[in-house]
């Protein structure tokens, strides 16, 4: 059933106004594997998450006049999704190749923990989270070069065999300087899902993070971080005039709230480099923390708990 809604403070404080929300849980997410350009799609805790991000988007009273998004389809449901709990999917989307992951190379399809036995944190951290460090590049013999997808068939001499964070800036600030730039100087409101790395890149630029700072950011899935910016498109301040408590670099307001999001960083972290921990956190019921307090930063009308509500009825009937 639809509900009456009124624009929120964000929308009314500057014109100009944008979101980031990082894709749902994919099934590689969830098998802690290296994905880049595989088009993985999502499992149904990242259908989940999506639509979690679209209510915590609503509560925040924020709406959008466009969406802009990747070609690989946890993007693009994760963007089907969050409009479709926000009663919004009427709006433009669109898709493009350069807001599409950060190529891992040789690394894509290997398991990031195994990787860390093999070759160290410190090695992993910097093939994952480094400016200008790429992973052992993707010949065309490996079982996931992307020169055998249709979509890229107009565009195989411009595919990354492999990429750094520097690659990635480089190719999404065209995006961003041509499409997004243009969209936020019409006064439109605007909504970008993407993927960890590529949102990295474009934060890294809007917030001028140094280069040898960028390895500490780290972005939660399907947590919107909203951003005021003034009219030379710069983030404003947060309304405590600090930096965000999660990640110490972002003038950005998480829709979760800071420490939920810490809370998931630390979880992400260990799922990675702990190497003493066996079990999958993606699986286990510490891997599920984020539905207890993503119910507790939207309240009681999440899907979880419309869910639970459902089964109550049913034992009751």
């Amino acid at each position: 059933m639809l509900t009456s809604r009124t624009y929120s403070t964000l929308n009314n404080e500057t014109p100009y106004n944008l979101c980031f929300v990082r894709h749902g849980q994919s099934t590689w997410n969830r098998d802690n594997r290296f994905i880049g350009w595989t088009d993985t799609p999502l499992t149904e805790d990242g259908v989940l998450e999506a639509r979690v991000a679209g209510q915590m988007i609503t509560k925040s009273g924020l709406l959008f006049d466009e969406v802009h998004t990747s070609l690989l389809r946890r993007c693009i449901r994760t963007v089907n999704l969050v409009l479709m709990e926000m009663g919004q999917e009427y709006i433009p989307v669109h898709k493009n190749w350069r807001l599409n992951e950060r190529s891992y190379g040789n690394l894509v399809g290997r398991n990031k923990k195994e990787m860390v036995r093999e070759f160290g944190v410190d090695q992993v951290k910097k093939w994952r989270r480094s400016w200008d460090i790429p992973p052992p590049e993707m010949d065309e013999q490996h079982p996931y070069w992307m020169g055998k997808d249709a979509r890229y068939k107009d565009m195989i001499q411009k595919l990354p065999r492999a990429e750094s964070l520097k690659c990635t800036v480089k190719r999404s600030s065209v995006y961003w300087n041509k499409t997004i730039i243009p969209s936020l100087k019409d006064g439109k409101t605007v909504l970008i899902v993407g993927h960890e790395n590529n949102l990295r890149s474009l934060i890294m630029q809007l917030e001028g993070i140094p280069q040898d700072e960028i390895i500490n950011l780290c972005l939660p899935r399907a947590v919107p971080l909203a951003y005021r910016l003034d009219k030379n498109f710069k983030p404003i301040d947060r309304p405590d005039g600090k930096l965000d408590d999660a990640t110490g670099y972002l003038r950005g307001e998480w829709l979760g709230g800071d420490s939920a999001v810490k809370d998931i960083l630390k979880r992400d972290h260990k799922q990675v480099y702990d190497t003493a921990i066996t079990e999958n956190l993606e699986t286990t019921d510490n891997g599920d923390k984020w539905k207890t307090w993503m119910q507790f930063a939207i309240g009681e009308n999440s899907p979880e708990m419309d869910a639970k509500a459902c089964k109550k009825e049913q034992a009751n009937e």
